[in-house]
């Protein structure tokens, strides 16, 4: 588990920009509030990461971010030093791509909110370290355990994956499997849902469903 400086993080690769602020979300009112579970999903460059940092923001002044993204390659170093600079200061920082739960166990001791950036990427992680269907299954328990115990407000951000074609090989169709399952053992217990797609953020939960203003930034 390596722990970076305040202001170092990744984002979802795939996630969307971090600056500025985003209408409709009122800090004071949320700074008050109990516990909330929070999950973001989408698309690629949809501004899901970027919407679920100032829900962050909104919701306490300890913050943590919990990136799942390894440092694979020259192309993903420069990824991470993007989104260091997009995301400026604010977020004590927790790079784990594999021991999630552990991960947010640990940030929980002093967080007020913790964001997750993202559940797909931890998905691809563990597929590809050859973690087996029952193993998969135990560690989504794990998560959604510690997701439900955590004394903070928690982001979650993921990409939603099973709209597309079916994936043309085996572990390709694990992963959008287990990605599915997840998000609706996942879902099933959040406080606020939303999903971004096309541009725009629509919040799913609590009702009414409706529109998330989203700023040019958000959408880029």
């Amino acid at each position: 588990m390596r722990e970076l400086s305040q202001g170092s993080a990744l984002n979802c690769p795939v996630g969307g920009s971090s600056v500025g602020p985003v209408p409709g979300i009122d800090v004071v009112a949320d700074a008050g509030a109990g516990r909330r579970l929070i999950l973001v999903g989408g698309g690629a460059r949809s501004g899901k990461s970027r919407f679920a940092l100032e829900r962050a923001r909104a919701l306490g002044q300890r913050r943590v971010f919990i990136a799942t993204a390894e440092r694979s390659d020259d192309e993903m170093a420069v990824r991470i030093q993007h989104h260091r600079v997009e995301r400026g200061s604010g977020f004590r920082t927790i790079e784990e791509p594999v021991a999630l739960p552990e991960a947010m166990e640990e940030a929980g001791l002093t967080a007020d909110a913790i964001v997750v950036d993202c559940l797909t990427l931890w998905v691809s992680n563990l597929l590809i370290k050859g973690v087996g269907p029952s193993e998969l299954v135990a560690r989504f328990q794990r998560l959604e355990a510690a997701v439900l115990a955590a004394r903070p407000h928690v982001v979650l951000v993921t990409n939603e994956v099973g709209m597309g074609l079916v994936p043309d090989t085996p572990l390709g169709r694990q992963f959008r499997d287990a990605i599915g399952n997840l998000h609706q053992r996942l879902a099933a217990r959040m406080d606020e849902l939303y999903l971004a797609a096309m541009g725009v953020l629509l919040r799913l939960r609590p009702a009414p469903v409706e529109l998330v203003p989203l700023t040019r930034e958000t959408r880029a």
